[in-house]
């Protein structure tokens, strides 16, 4: 039975001074090593292709909730609907950025300011209030990217809807990364937490959870005292 094989071939010249007296044909063959670079880029598509079409399923999910929330004659019905659009947009934009990559990991420096300004925009608020975003995050692979997607977003959100209900303001995000080891640092100059409030609501719980559980880190919660406001530290471990 015959088979196709991939070879490379080079010619080494054998000359005695200027007389070229014929050749030596080097040949490998490189079959499986084409044939494993065909399966990677297949694999590579794949992903990319289960990344693309996860997030157009979440992005309608987002529109259905969005809908049902609209339709809605409950306040607390909408305000909950609202919460659960917001969380799901936030997955999906995660989601559109591994779409992107071929190595499973994504720039969250890019991915951050888009997440924020979506927390922002869907946050409720009458208020102006500014996200000011600084330092770098680096690269972070796609489990990571997620849960630092979700704790960002609530802590955002908590801060704009919570922290400002009578006046605008600024809330700061500041990323340090060394190595493995990241630390995050949100700030705001609004009304300061409420520490019954911090550790009872849904918001905060689950930023409690993503942090101790896929992070493997911690969560540290100050309120000013020199100065209006919070200060939320989350110390977390990436995978290299």
């Amino acid at each position: 039975e015959s088979a196709r094989a991939t070879v490379t071939m080079r010619a080494v010249p054998l000359l005695e001074g200027e007389t070229r007296l014929g050749a030596v044909l080097l040949t490998r063959d490189v079959s499986e090593m084409r044939r494993r670079e065909l399966e990677l880029m297949t694999k590579d598509a794949t992903i990319r292709e289960i990344h693309h079409r996860v997030k157009n399923n979440l992005q309608t999910v987002s529109a259905l909730i969005r809908l049902q929330a609209r339709r809605s004659d409950n306040e607390e019905v909408r305000a909950a609907l609202t919460e659960a659009e917001r969380r799901v947009t936030t997955i999906a934009t995660v989601h559109a950025a591994l779409s992107q990559n071929v190595d499973e990991t994504v720039d969250f420096d890019e991915v951050g300011k888009q997440v924020l300004h979506l927390a922002v925009v869907l946050a409720k608020t009458n208020q102006q209030v500014q996200v000011e975003v600084t330092g770098h995050f680096g690269k972070v692979d796609a489990d990571a990217a997620q849960a630092l997607a979700t704790v960002l977003t609530e802590l955002v959100t908590n801060s704009v809807e919570h922290g400002y209900s009578d006046y605008g303001g600024v809330v700061r995000v500041h990323a340090s990364r060394r190595g493995h080891r990241l630390e995050v640092t949100v700030s705001d100059d609004g009304l300061g937490i409420d520490e019954g409030r911090a550790k009872s609501g849904l918001g905060t719980q689950i930023v409690s959870t993503v942090v101790a559980g896929e992070l493997a880190g911690t969560i540290e919660w100050e309120k000013r005292t020199a100065s209006p406001g919070t200060i939320v530290r989350v110390h977390a471990n990436l995978e290299e």
